[in-house]
């Protein structure tokens, strides 16, 4: 049996996991508050939603290199509150069509007469889209009156694992690197066991939200819980790789242990378009995991 000298000293400890205690502290925080929106139904979620999405598009016009008190930065969350707003009201096709068509009018007004800013102009209009989409998902999912409740918790829940499970399991194991250009921490260990998380915390979610007299089929819980933690981990490198091109190391300050609300929302940006068109595709009422 080891001794005390063979377990790890608390600077071990820490050097081996950075800023794990400000993410603990983070997460006790915000995760119970995003529960009671989810838990509350649909209009404090759509807030929830609002606020979220206008702090992601503000983090978003900075990583971009522009600001948000004049145009076109400025475009950028009032385009996407305005078509969160047009959701909210049903007319989900306006509002897509005003994400697209905003999309393109700001990386136009990004554009100056000799194109220095071409690249990050088409930035700039992409996070358009690329928030909106994910806030429209968002307030879709949860609309769902017989399944809104659950399938936006398995979301989150499956999302969630897989970054904790990824962050945990790279951490102790180690091993070959993922995308080292992209992301040099992120290894092949973390990834895997990103994926083994999101599975099982999605199958006893499932099985816990499952409506009495049915059990989840579990092929498909599988199957989706596969999709979105790929999809999530695509979205973690995804944002590693625009903020190397920016030269950013965190979107902001703003959650202490994590950076920005897109640094710790990456994979859900990612995963909850995928999660919505699957809700569409199965019809109202039905689980993702159907």
């Amino acid at each position: 049996m080891p001794g005390p000298a063979s377990l790890p000293s608390g600077a071990a400890l820490a050097s081996r996991w950075p800023d794990l205690r400000k993410r603990a502290l983070s997460a006790a925080l915000l995760v119970p508050a995003a529960v009671l929106c989810i838990w509350l139904g649909a209009e404090a979620w759509t807030a929830l939603m609002a606020a979220a999405v206008a702090v992601l598009a503000w983090e978003w016009v900075r990583l971009c290199g522009f600001s948000t008190r004049r145009l076109p930065g400025m475009a950028v969350p009032l385009l996407v509150l305005a078509a969160g707003t047009l959701a909210v009201g049903d007319a989900w096709w306006p509002a897509i069509l005003l994400l697209g068509l905003g999309a393109v009018a700001v990386w136009g007004l990004a554009r100056p007469p000799l194109l220095r800013q071409a690249v990050p102009g088409f930035w700039l209009g992409f996070g358009v889209v690329y928030i909106g989409l994910a806030g429209l998902a968002l307030i879709h999912l949860r609309g769902d009156a017989g399944a809104g409740l659950r399938n936006v918790l398995f979301l989150f829940l499956v999302v969630w694992s897989s970054d904790i499970g990824a962050y945990l399991a790279g951490r102790r194991f180690g091993g070959p690197k993922l995308a080292v250009r992209i992301s040099p921490n992120k290894t092949w260990s973390g990834a895997a066991g990103g994926l083994l998380s999101a599975v099982a915390v999605g199958l006893a979610a499932a099985y816990v939200m499952e409506p009495a007299g049915s059990a989840p089929p579990l092929a498909g819980v599988v199957l989706v819980a596969v999709v979105l933690g790929l999809l999530a981990q695509a979205g973690d490198l995804f944002e590693s790789w625009i903020k190397r091109r920016f030269h950013v190391k965190d979107t902001s300050a703003l959650i202490p242990g994590h950076g920005g609300l897109l640094d710790r929302l990456d994979g859900v940006l990612s995963a909850a378009p995928a999660a919505a068109l699957l809700g569409v595709l199965l019809g109202p009422g039905e689980s993702l995991w159907k």
